[in-house]
């Protein structure tokens, strides 16, 4: 009889953590439970006063393998802690959309994000009195023409035993052309990959967790697919939270990460991680 396959080890990170207390609420009763191992965490975001940090390394403690990163937020509606920042958007952040395209045409200044990475950073580190596990971005900014160049430099400075997260994956041509947003990822993740490694950064071999938010999903049915050739190593995205009226007034995705707190927390996502011979480790 053969020996069993090793186990893969990915992570499972919930992005936005001091959003909202509802989702700052759900991702700590996640990690208590054993069903996360990383969460991101937003400095500009309104629910990041000391009593949901203090919280937070609370239930970390109580899951020792769990990750906490930096989530670096540079679109709307949220704010620059550095003064003098552009572009702007009235005294917001620009919509992603936006910023995305001004990245593509060479219209974005690298220092003035390497400055407000650095900021962010150094809000964290005042927070939790340590360097990050790892840094990504919110809306996958980190990847963005010219934007990369600035996050970069910052991590490097200020962060550099931290990894940080790529968006791409090694999947079927017809994989990547049923997902237009996945394909994206993965061509700006590619520029992103070589970029972080001549720098001397570390990052996940491969990445999950990018659907179509506007439509209503079976999530387990989604999980599996994500697990599906996923390398050890390899980093899940997910957003599970509850709704509150501040989540409201902020983002779009609001059901949906009910759904998925739903789901993580059930005894069917135990049981599709043994079945895919997987454990968040």
């Amino acid at each position: 009889m053969s020996a069993a396959a090793t186990p893969r080890r990915i992570w499972l990170c919930a992005d936005d953590y001091g959003i909202s207390p509802g989702v700052n609420r759900a991702i700590r009763d996640l990690i208590e439970r054993g069903r996360l191992n990383a969460t991101s965490v937003m400095m500009v975001g309104p629910a990041i006063e000391r009593s949901e940090i203090e919280a937070l390394e609370t239930a970390a403690k109580a899951s020792p393998r769990c990750a906490i990163g930096l989530h670096v937020t540079l679109s709307a509606p949220f704010r620059p802690l550095t003064m003098h920042f552009r572009p702007l958007d009235g005294d917001m952040f620009m919509p992603f959309p936006k910023l995305l395209r001004a990245g593509l045409m060479r219209r974005l200044d690298r220092e003035f994000f390497r400055n407000e990475v650095r900021a962010q950073l150094a809000a964290f580190v005042e927070a939790f009195g340590r360097a990050p596990d790892f840094v990504d971005g919110h809306q996958h900014v980190q990847l963005y023409p010219q934007v990369r160049d600035g996050f970069v430099d910052a991590v490097v400075e200020a962060a550099p035993k931290a990894w940080v997260r790529q968006g791409g994956r090694d999947l079927p041509l017809v994989q990547r052309l049923a997902s237009p947003k996945a394909m994206v990822l993965d061509i700006l993740s590619a520029q992103f990959r070589r970029r972080a490694d001549s720098a001397g950064l570390s990052f996940n071999p491969g990445f999950a967790g990018a659907y179509d938010f506007t439509r209503t999903a079976d999530f387990g049915d989604l999980m599996r697919q994500f697990l599906e050739g996923l390398p050890d190593g390899g980093l899940v995205m997910c957003h599970p939270g509850f709704v509150d009226d501040i989540l409201t007034g902020l983002d779009p995705m609001t059901d949906v990460r009910e759904r998925e707190h739903a789901y993580l927390g059930s005894e069917a996502f135990p049981q599709l991680l043994a079945a895919s011979n997987v454990t968040l480790g």
